[in-house]
């Protein structure tokens, strides 16, 4: 039997010429073979897409958030479409009575509730720019921002109003009025009014235009509606001009892609709010939302609670990144793990039959029905019973946890793929199908897609398994970066977007993540070595949590920093007679010795090559995090700054390895 595909050649490949690399033909999904969907009729702005459902779905709950009874949280209580339109406009006439219109930049800054987004909406209506402001990148970017995009008015949740301050004075150079959430302290309003600035609490804010109204300017598809600011694994954030068009040609292809596989969303679909706003994932996911009229339960903004959020709002799409999906997965794994062995023993015989169904073809539905009443209906409360989707993007979700997740949770479990740039959706996996895997899928049917080589790399777009950068053209992509013409040249090529990421097409046209292009460097006999590759391949082993993988030109073999899994550690110390807590156990040169014997052991396993081998390790006990500015929000190592702070690390394995 033929294999299916689920993409279409539009393009003939082309060989390198005048200086380009070779580029692979250019693809598109089988469910655009006919076109790209239509550009919807009266839709040309974002503002148009809340405005439509407001017409719509007047009455229908919106935004919910939980009441917080004498200290416990309740139910979620609802503001109605209409309802949250009405304070939109309120809020819309108040920014214009304070003298700002078309084109000023806006600051939102805060985790994500109803003000966020009717925030949002206000500076759509009145064609302001909306700027996401965002700590994860530390004091400093919130500044940065700030003053880069020229922001003049901020809304801001209460508990952020500190950080705010800490930009002053430079930021007061540009930002003029600030919108609480909530409510102003005294102290506060002290602080700010020092500066020749306004503060207003959020009800103080609905009454400044007192009852006055302002028309809505006309907004054109091309005008920009967000300036989005990348955390970026080098230098300074940079800010993505998204249009109005990218978003609504993004909804228009997430729409035909849902009734292709027969997954629409309609007004009774739930979606739990707690991804950042201030990222595109979540902002698109959320605008679909509202163009279906469908509800947004906001939680309470705490990891540890966020499962009794879901518990108690009964979601039906639930969006994740991979180290959220991580903890629900360790958290069934243990759980089955100190269950009894009848109980073990049922649920991993009712595992195996049911992706043996899966594998042969069977949806998750129809692959055992039984098993899914008896087994697994467990884990589908867990999550509030009702989720149908589970869609996974930001970083790769390891195919382990991917694969267990299609079957117990009876629903689908799709990863997307997408940046900034591209607003986002770029590829996705498609429900029911298991060839797919441990694959982003085949691209969402609104852009064309193409590999270019990457001939330092060893990638090759023209042979028989292609692969090279990943390469994008369509309504979807950005309109340049902000005052950075010439960092928008070195991406934005003949229309083409450069993602920076390698690809490999798979048979059945979806696309597998393999590589960086960026993340590349000489050893001194004149080896490349892929980085990434190597940290996805030493991830695998079962004793480290996460690992960075270190090399230069000076130097003739490779070494790395572990994060031990704690559990894992401490159980081969008591094996071993060794008792020691676990940062003791992470200075314990045996300890050293057992991690690096096992790095080898995939390595061989992996068939890598010589220099592909780790030769010395550092052990540390506390995880990459951002408060040391080591990752990104979305969990992405910034190697510049991870050399800075292991520098020292470094140099004794380089010294003592000799």
């Amino acid at each position: 039997m033929a294999q299916k595909s689920f993409i279409v050649e539009v393009e003939k490949a082309k060989e390198a010429s005048e200086g380009r690399p070779s580029r692979g033909p250019v693809y598109r999904s089988l469910f655009a073979k006919n076109g790209f969907p239509a550009p919807i009729e009266g839709l040309d702005c974002c503002w148009d897409v809340f405005r439509l459902s407001v017409e719509k779905y007047p009455t229908s709950p919106m935004f919910g958030r939980r009441e917080i009874v004498n200290g416990k949280a309740g139910k979620y209580k609802w503001l109605t479409y209409k309802e949250v339109y009405d304070q939109v406009i309120k809020v819309g006439n108040s920014i214009r009575s304070c003298g700002y219109g078309e084109g000023i930049k806006c600051g939102i800054y805060g985790a994500n509730s109803a003000e966020w987004i009717m925030s949002m909406e206000a500076c759509n209506a009145h064609g302001l720019y909306c700027v996401p402001l965002y700590d994860t990148l530390g004091a400093g970017a919130v500044e940065f921002i700030i003053c880069h995009a020229e922001v003049s008015i901020a809304f801001v949740e209460e508990k952020k109003i500190p950080e705010l301050l800490k930009t002053f004075p430079n930021a007061t150079k540009y930002l003029k009025t600030i919108v609480s959430f909530g409510k102003v302290t005294p102290e506060q309003k002290q602080e700010v009014e020092k500066f020749g600035l306004a503060i207003y609490s959020w009800d103080e804010f609905l009454q400044v235009d007192q009852g006055q109204s302002y028309d809505l300017p006309i907004k054109k598809r091309s005008d920009i509606c967000t300036i989005m600011y990348t955390s970026g694994t080098t230098g300074d954030p940079k800010g993505v001009l998204i249009s109005n068009e990218s978003i609504i040609t993004l909804l228009a292809g997430v729409k035909r892609l849902l009734e292709s596989v027969n997954e629409q969303l309609t007004e009774k679909d739930v979606y739990i709010s707690y991804l950042p706003l201030a990222h595109i994932f979540d902002r698109v996911i959320e605008e679909t939302f509202i163009w279906h009229g469908a509800s947004i339960g906001f939680w309470r903004g705490d990891v540890k609670l966020l499962i009794e959020d879901i518990g108690e709002l009964k979601p039906t799409i639930f969006c994740a990144v991979p180290r959220v999906l991580d903890r629900v997965y360790s958290g069934m794994t243990q759980k089955i793990a100190s269950g009894g062995f009848l109980k073990r023993t049922l649920f991993n015989c009712a595992y195996s039959y049911k992706l043996n169904n899966m594998k042969k073809g069977f949806t998750h539905g129809e692959a055992s029905p039984i098993c899914d009443k008896i087994v697994f209906d467990k884990v589908k409360q867990g999550l509030g019973g009702r989720v149908r989707l589970i869609l996974s993007g930001a970083a790769p979700l390891s195919a382990h946890v991917e694969g267990y997740l299609r079957v117990v949770t009876c629903c689908h479990v799709l990863q997307g793929y997408g940046l900034t740039e591209t607003c986002a959706g770029t590829f996705v996996s498609l429900p029911n199908e298991m060839e797919m895997l441990g694959t982003v899928g085949p691209p969402v049917p609104n852009v064309d897609v193409c590999l270019e080589s990457v001939p330092e790399m060893g990638y090759d777009a023209l042979a028989s398994t292609p692969r090279g950068e990943i390469c994008v053209k369509g309504k979807t992509l950005f309109s340049g970066y902000y005052k950075r013409e010439d960092l928008t040249k070195e991406v934005l090529i003949d229309e083409w977007f450069h993602t920076g990421d390698i690809g490999e097409w798979q048979p059945n046209g979806s696309m597998k993540i393999i590589d960086r292009k960026k993340n590349i460097f000489k050893l001194s006999q004149g080896e490349y070595v892929a980085v990434e590759n190597l940290e996805n391949i030493y991830g695998q082993v079962s004793c480290i949590e996460s690992i960075w993988v270190y090399g230069n030109s000076f130097e003739a073999f490779l070494v790395a920093v572990v994060n031990p899994r704690k559990e894992a550690l401490e159980q081969w110390a008591q094996e071993n007679a060794i008792s020691k807590d676990f940062n003791s156990l992470c200075e314990d040169a045996r300890a050293k010795s057992y991690i690096l014997a096992e790095l080898s052991k995939i390595g061989k396993e992996k068939k890598l090559k010589g220099f592909e081998f780790i030769k010395g390790v550092h052990l540390d006990p506390i995880p990459f995090d951002m408060e040391r500015d080591l990752i990104t929000p979305t969990y992405k190592k910034k190697r510049p700054q991870l050399l800075k702070f292991y520098q020292n690390a470094i140099d004794n394995m380089y010294k003592s390895t000799k």
